[in-house]
């Protein structure tokens, strides 16, 4: 691959139009990684301790927040370190990796999600069957099966894009290095690589959302027949937490991938709020719309605070 390439690294350019806003930057964006870190950390380890969280649902959880963990690491340490005064240059590798790593997290979050849809979708609409549908093998298969699915998506990419030769300029215009911003700067026809890349992220987002759709359709129908409001009310509950963080996720990427071109600043900010914003909001909207993660948290801070105290 490096043989047909003469640039050896590239500059981030960063979010355009922030000049001297670097300290404030950096404070703001630290403080979203640092909650989303302890935040998802937190949410994993009360599912892992919690014998009564050992459920399909809470499994899916678990995982979202492995991946809302590992998925704003791909590029705010950098971004970070750039926004102290330090170097924005980043190695051939390394800009490889970033985009590798952001799309197959990426795609793996796109694929958990339409898994947590069809979760909800058999917990409501067959519930009578659901811990044999979602029995401990499927449940693992799936889960594997979105690691797999997303590392296929992001090695496809990477592919793509990395097999062009690059030889100047190697100015990458946003804050980290994706598809949009580091084609451009092939020395070659992209024509091919932009179709193929751009179609398969088209069509990895538009199916899993279409499933998505699907699955709450039939959750809508099957909630509308319960007879008593507080039935209704306690189904509609337990999908609200899922469809505010799909619209959180999907909102940015459909804008980002599916939308008219924008200018490169609105372009950084959907990728901040898609990169370090989201992330840091699934925490709150699991603990603050699920009382059996709230509970299972009161618990284990009660039991905390009766250990240092004794």
């Amino acid at each position: 691959m490096q043989n047909y390439t003469s640039v050896t690294e590239f500059t981030l350019l960063g979010i355009p139009n922030t000049q001297g806003l670097e300290n404030m930057l950096f404070v703001l964006f630290l403080a979203f990684y640092l909650f989303t870190l302890l935040g998802n950390l937190l949410i994993f380890l009360t599912i892992l301790v919690s014998s009564n969280l050992h459920t399909p649902m809470y499994f899916f959880l678990g995982n979202l927040s492995v991946f809302d963990i590992f998925f704003p690491s791909v590029s705010s340490p950098k971004m970070m370190l750039y926004l102290m005064g330090q170097s924005r240059t980043i190695s051939y590798q390394g800009c490889a990796c970033q985009l590798f790593f952001y799309h197959f997290l990426g795609g793996t979050e796109c694929f958990l999600y339409t898994v947590m849809a069809y979760d909800r979708f058999v917990a409501i609409c067959h519930p009578l069957r659901y811990t044999i549908i979602m029995s401990p093998r499927v449940c693992t298969s799936l889960t594997l099966g979105t690691w797999l699915g997303g590392c296929l998506h992001g090695s496809i990419l990477t592919f793509l894009v990395f097999k062009l030769p690059y030889c100047g300029p190697n100015e990458v215009d946003n804050f980290f290095c994706d598809i949009p911003v580091v084609l451009p700067l092939a020395c070659a026809d992209t024509s091919l690589a932009q179709t193929v890349s751009f179609t398969n992220v088209d069509v990895v987002t538009l199916t899993c959302f279409f499933l998505i759709l699907t699955s709450y359709g039939h959750i809508v129908l099957s909630i509308l027949k319960i007879r008593t409001s507080e039935g209704r009310r306690r189904a509609f509950a337990t999908c609200s937490a899922h469809l505010i963080s799909i619209f959180l996720f999907y909102g940015p990427v459909m804008l980002i991938y599916l939308g008219p071109a924008s200018s490169p600043w609105l372009d950084s900010v959907i990728q901040v709020l898609n990169n370090i914003v989201t992330p840091s909001l699934n925490p709150l909207i699991y603990t603050l719309r699920n009382k059996d993660v709230k509970l299972t948290l009161r618990k284990v801070f009660t039991q905390m605070v009766h250990i240092s105290g004794a």
